[in-house]
């Protein structure tokens, strides 16, 4: 059992830090199971990889809070009316992904679940972050506030994270470079990303749940609660990190980091194969 607890672990620490940044999560786990396997059935694997991304997500409630909190007996009657916005503006971008998603979710996987598509939506993506980086150089962003975001735009960035659905993509990636492209600042993209994974997160995982079961083992419980508690923690760090980040660089990094993690998935399977 401690095995599979240290294994739990670890996949933790990779999920908390490849969730937010633009990374691609999928294309990291695709790549540590290899490495590292559960000593489970698949149903569960299948369900794992998808649960423990609850507790990345804790991680951005609590970091925050305060800002999504309509309720909040600190706040005037105005910024509980900003905050509402906040959120109608999440619930229009969710809307694409979350269709599609719910009535695609296992043809998605059975057809693109595998390690090539991974690795071109890694290269693709990566290139488009250094393209576009590259070519919004001199051009300075038009919404630099969640009271600049009309819900048209977005809607639109939650066409983009529909991209997202195929694996490799990222969802944060896919977010905050349609943000970018629409002419958010970046950080109002990362924002925005994050808090469009909230829903996002919680439906993927009550649908992965329910198909799952609740009828689980004692083990079972103590490595998803080990994968989600170790996924919150780090990611409150790599969302501070990320948010530290692009106050004074780009995304530039994150996409020679996917080309590169790209071309390693490839000729990984390609020796082993």
């Amino acid at each position: 059992m401690y095995v599979e607890l240290f294994k739990a672990f670890l996949l933790g620490v990779v999920e908390g830090i490849t969730e937010w940044l633009p990374i691609s999560s999928t294309g990291h786990m695709i790549l540590v199971e290899e490495f590292i396997q559960l000593n489970a059935s698949e149903a569960f694997k299948e369900m794992f990889f998808v649960v423990i991304q609850l507790g990345a997500i804790l991680a951005v409630v609590l970091l925050y809070f305060n800002k999504l909190n309509p309720f909040s007996s600190w706040k005037s009657r105005q910024e509980k009316v900003n905050t509402m916005r906040i959120w109608y503006k999440v619930i229009v971008g969710v809307v694409p992904a979350a269709v599609l998603g719910i009535l695609f979710d296992d043809w998605l996987d059975e057809h693109f679940y595998n390690y090539m598509t991974v690795s071109i939506m890694l290269i693709v993506y990566g290139v488009l972050f250094i393209v576009i980086e590259n070519r919004n150089k001199r051009k300075k962003a038009t919404i630099n506030s969640f009271s600049e975001l009309s819900y048209r735009t977005a809607f639109l960035i939650g066409m983009f994270q529909v991209l997202s659905l195929i694996p490799g993509t990222s969802r944060s990636g896919a977010t905050i470079l349609g943000a970018i492209i629409l002419g958010t600042s970046r950080y109002v993209a990362a924002e925005y990303s994050f808090f469009l994974s909230i829903p996002v997160m919680f439906g993927a995982s009550a649908l992965k749940l329910v198909k799952f079961g609740l009828s689980f083992t004692g083990t079972e419980i103590a490595v998803l609660l080990t994968g989600m508690i170790v996924a919150f923690v780090v990611s409150v760090i790599a969302i501070r990190f990320l948010m530290g980040y692009i106050k004074n660089n780009d995304f530039k990094a994150f996409g020679w980091y996917r080309i590169v993690l790209g071309i390693l998935v490839i000729v990984y399977f390609i020796l082993i194969g």
